[in-house]
């Protein structure tokens, strides 16, 4: 018998092989108490010597059928002999019986039953039994030998089910662990291209906040020398100029440096957005000499660092694209705040421009793209309403993720 892992099969792969020898010791031990013959313990110690060397011994013999036939000659001879001595010995059938449905397969184990019933029935004395009373001790013994059979039948199919089922489990384990393996593997994958990407989207990052800073304020700083150089003969207008110059060059500073440390920007380290964004209005209105009002609707509240850095970079790129190509005379930012979005729009009444045309300044510049690749980045929606003549509005809608989300980092960029 296969060794398994099932409790039950495994019982009764240990039991079964044991049974003989109860068998033979109990009826033994009893006729030698009621009558002492010699007979009587050679022949039981020789039934289970046969029995230990044939099934006992070496599991693996009696699976070729000539060592199984054997067997049931040799046995049911000796067993014969025993009931031949003493009836007793009958009770030994039922041993053979059993090992008639666990040695022998298919059909061709009731030819062990019916072998060992006649020897059952030839062996008793015959006391005065007539042939009919002999034939119906036989047809008794296989009838019992049946049902007995049948119960160990029962026992092995459930036991080879068993054992199948415990194959076909050990198989899905198998696939299971080579599967959670496989899954590692992705895993890495999946980490190694996520740190890719995040180096891409780190570069991406910086090379818009250089351009939402650094590029910015030199746009500033060129636009204050142009006017400075149309006004050279007044002097308390050059030295306001210049003041400006410096005021944009010390802030471009500290924002490069700021972005370099991927900090906050500096209009949102002690102000929330609304007031953050009255402050840039307030700067641009002063250097481009545009008027620029921000009104806030619904209820103010702090968001998430990156919610509010993105409308606020919105709002500063916005301004300096209407103060290169607009030719705007007003500009409007409304920041409103409803219950799941916060939203920026930024309104100008300038010249406008053909959505789709060609030009880089205004549609295809990194300027607009920035705006929108910040927005999306933040699965928000960004969309432009401009015709020419007819000024152009921006509107980045963005979820408004509270400030409670945010996980305390520094990097908010």
């Amino acid at each position: 018998m296969v060794a398994t892992d099932d409790p039950a099969a495994s019982r009764w792969d240990r039991v079964w092989p044991v049974l003989p020898y109860l068998f033979i010791l109990l009826p033994a031990v009893f006729a030698l108490l009621r009558d002492w013959r010699p007979e009587v313990p050679a022949l039981a110690l020789a039934a289970g010597v046969w029995h230990w060397f044939m099934v006992t011994s070496r599991p693996g013999r009696t699976e070729r059928p000539v060592m199984v036939i054997a067997y049931f000659i040799v046995m049911l001879a000796v067993i014969g002999t025993l009931i031949r001595i003493d009836t007793l010995f009958t009770v030994t059938a039922v041993a053979m019986f059993i090992q008639s449905f666990t040695l022998i397969t298919g059909w061709w184990a009731y030819a062990g039953v019916v072998a060992t019933a006649g020897v059952l029935v030839v062996a008793r004395p015959e006391q005065g039994r007539t042939p009919s009373q002999m034939l119906f001790s036989f047809l008794v013994a296989l009838l019992v030998a049946s049902a007995i059979g049948l119960v160990g039948q029962a026992i092995r199919d459930q036991n080879e089910n068993r054992k199948v089922m415990i194959t076909q489990l050990r198989e899905a384990g198998a696939k299971l662990v080579a599967l959670a393996e496989e899954n590692a593997n992705l895993q890495a994958q999946l980490l190694t291209s996520a740190r890719e990407a995040g180096v891409l989207e780190e570069r991406q990052r910086m090379a818009r906040e250089i351009h939402d800073t650094v590029a910015q304020g030199l746009t500033g700083i060129l636009t204050q020398l142009e006017a400075a150089d149309d006004a050279i003969d007044d002097t308390p207008a050059v030295r306001s100029r210049l003041s400006t110059v410096r005021t944009l060059a010390r802030e471009s500073l500290n924002e490069a440096r700021r972005s370099v440390q991927a900090l906050r920007p500096a209009p949102l380290d002690e102000a929330q957005l609304a007031t953050a964004l009255h402050g840039i209005a307030a700067r641009w209105s002063r250097t481009s000499g545009v008027p620029a009002s921000v009104s806030v609707t619904g209820d103010p509240r702090p968001l998430h660092g990156e919610v509010e850095i993105t409308l606020l970079r919105v709002a500063q790129e916005a301004l300096t694209n209407v103060g290169k190509h607009a030719s705007a005379t007003r500009v409007g930012l409304t920041l409103s705040y409803m219950e799941d979005v916060v939203a920026l729009d930024v309104r100008d009444d300038g010249t406008g421009f053909t959505l789709g045309a060609a030009n880089p300044s205004n549609v295809g510049g990194f300027g607009l793209v920035a705006m929108r690749q910040r927005v999306i980045r933040l699965a928000g929606d960004f969309e432009i309403e401009t015709a020419p003549g007819q000024g152009t509005g921006i509107s980045a809608t963005i979820p408004a993720i509270p400030a409670d989300s945010d996980s305390g980092s520094s990097d908010h960029s």
